[in-house]
């Protein structure tokens, strides 16, 4: 059975709402990179998130040989790794696994952005340790070692990783001063888990989410199409988060932000890259999304009991990633855009166009 037949059959990944705040840290670095370069004084809160050897939870693998990242020049294709882990979760070592993968690429010369995500219980080869789930790599040998299996994965060069845990995403949020979003229908679920820290209350309507709102907002999933309509939703509330933080306002606060999120963030990014990131400035758009490998490329497997997802043929996967990077998805919602514009420009006052009849007119009313 193909992972897309089986997929109505699958538990559904309790933590794709992550994915959100992933997103959003894409934003965050090329926003604080900007701001950086425009001379605001927030070079030592960006020094931070680069931790040292005795401030790194992964002070375990730094002597280790695992391939160092590929340098980036500035000129040619950069890739980010955003790993997410849940502190709640840790295992023997001190390192929770990345439930959440994804992997921004960047084109300095076109501008274009493209995020991929990559499910967590996909079984991919991870050098020096055989066939595993995609998510272990960073426990086995810390970022470098996850950031070579997922290029391996996706045939990508991956220069540098983003880690951070989830509980900066309300962080995040209240720094901004909460954000005005509109909730869709009345939202309730009761978590038992962690004391009900976790419940989720809300009503429909505008309204200003904080941080916990928000966490709630991105985490809700008992509807009708579970996953299927939460990852839209966290869509419409990641670009409404990354449309507020390129506010003049956000901009001039994001030495305040990023504190912040600074005890939840440990990345390999330096300042001088982030400077590079931000002379790329704000005119990066996101070009296309999509999940790598696509569903059509997996198949269920079973692995001493438990279930992950094989791949298929990794070479077509690198083909259909090169393919996805061509695509710019932005470029057709415009002509969409257009064309919806035109045929709106094309009536009447009454709303209806010109030459019909009034019956018509009455009929549609």
């Amino acid at each position: 059975m193909s992972a897309k037949d089986g997929k109505k059959t699958r538990k559904p990944w309790k933590k794709s709402w992550k994915m959100t705040f992933y997103s959003v840290l894409i934003i965050i670095v090329l926003a604080a990179g900007f701001t950086a370069y425009q001379g605001i004084g927030i070079y030592n809160v960006l020094d931070n998130l680069q931790k040292s050897p005795g401030e790194s939870r992964f002070e375990q693998f730094t002597q280790t040989s695992y391939t160092e990242p590929p340098k980036w020049e500035g000129t040619e294709r950069v890739s980010i790794a955003f790993l997410g882990g849940d502190g709640r979760e840790e295992n023997s070592n001190g390192i929770a696994r990345s439930d959440s993968i994804l992997v921004a690429s960047i084109d300095p010369v076109t501008k274009k952005a493209h995020l991929f995500s990559v499910l967590r219980d996909t079984y991919v080869d991870i050098p020096d340790y055989g066939k595993q789930r995609i998510n272990t790599a960073i426990t086995l040998g810390g970022p470098n070692l996850a950031m070579e299996t997922i290029g391996n994965l996706l045939g990508l060069k991956i220069q540098y990783y983003v880690y951070a845990e989830f509980e900066g995403f309300k962080s995040l949020i209240d720094a901004m001063g909460g954000i005005d979003f509109e909730v869709e229908k009345d939202m309730n679920y009761v978590d038992k888990a962690d004391g009900h820290r976790y419940d989720i209350h809300l009503k429909k309507g505008m309204q200003h989410l904080d941080g916990d709102k928000a966490l709630q907002y991105v985490r809700f999933r008992h509807d009708a199409m579970s996953d299927f309509t939460r990852t839209e939703r966290q869509r419409n509330f990641m670009q409404a988060v990354a449309t507020e933080l390129q506010s003049t306002w956000n901009l001039l606060r994001m030495k305040e932000i990023l504190e912040s999120v600074q005890d939840y963030i440990e990345t390999n990014l330096h300042v001088q890259d982030m400077l590079k990131l931000g002379q790329l400035g704000l005119g990066i758009h996101m070009a296309g999304s999509a999940q790598v490998p696509a569903m059509d490329q997996l198949y269920d497997l079973k692995v001493g009991g438990a279930s992950v997802l094989g791949v298929q043929d990794e070479a077509k996967v690198h083909e259909y990633v090169q393919e996805l990077l061509q695509q710019d998805d932005s470029l057709n919602n415009e002509d969409k855009a257009g064309q919806e514009g035109a045929s709106a420009g094309s009536k009447d006052s009454t709303g209806s166009t010109p030459g019909s009849k009034p019956e018509d007119r009455k009929n549609r009313s």
